[in-house]
């Protein structure tokens, strides 16, 4: 009967850290996403390309991260990071366009 005590402690005290630990991963991951975001953000806002929901995404990724809901709140914060980097590039794609004489009149 003590054996199988001590089993099922030592299988409670095990499942609790790989818990923790499962716990502590989704935290780094959301905060490495949401720092690269962050610096996309700041790279397309440096050009004029920060698009208008990057802010609304980073946002709802926090809110899920508290509710934990740290998978959305991951692929959130990564399409908010798609989403600066797509800004910078279209704004820098469009610095040296040309247009036809009838479009600056």
């Amino acid at each position: 009967m003590l054996k199988k005590i001590l089993m099922i402690a030592t299988f409670a005290t095990v499942s609790s850290f790989s818990n923790m630990t499962l716990a502590e991963e989704n935290a780094d991951s959301l905060k490495t996403a949401v720092e690269a975001a962050k610096t996309a953000k700041k790279a397309a806002a440096t050009v004029g390309g920060e698009w208008r929901d990057i802010g609304k995404f980073l946002k709802k990724a926090k809110k899920l991260a508290a509710d934990g809901k740290f998978d959305k709140a991951v692929k959130l914060a990564k399409k908010a990071e798609t989403q600066g980097k797509l800004g910078k590039a279209q704004m820098e794609g469009q610095t040296n366009l040309e247009f036809p004489s009838y479009f600056t009149k």
